[in-house]
């Protein structure tokens, strides 16, 4: 069973490709590939044909999964990159900055 870090509604930071940089929430989740989608990033363009005979085509921008290991997470408490831990409390098993310590979830 593969399991990812990252959560839907995340804040990250791209560290690799052509969107270097950029901030972005993500979307969507693909465990078994180890992908994300993110928004804003990696976006390109999808071409429509026309569908009646008076409309015109069109360009598309249309968001792609990217590598999970691209990215990393922005801490909402301390606003800086970091990686995921996890601590017990209680019993619950919750996600937390390796910096700060506070709560991502």
């Amino acid at each position: 069973m593969n399991t990812l870090k990252l959560k839907k509604g995340d804040m990250v930071v791209v560290m690799k490709g052509k969107d270097h940089g950029k901030k972005g929430k993500i979307l969507r989740t693909f465990p078994d590939l180890k992908k994300i989608v993110v928004e804003g990033i990696n976006e390109k363009m999808r071409h429509t044909r026309a569908k009646r005979g008076g409309q015109k085509g069109q360009r598309v921008a249309v968001t792609h999964p990217v590598w999970a290991a691209n990215v990393q997470v922005l801490c909402p408490s301390c606003g800086k990159i970091t990686r995921v831990g996890f601590e017990l409390h209680e019993g619950i098993k919750s996600r937390v900055c390796k910096k700060c310590k506070a709560s991502l979830s």
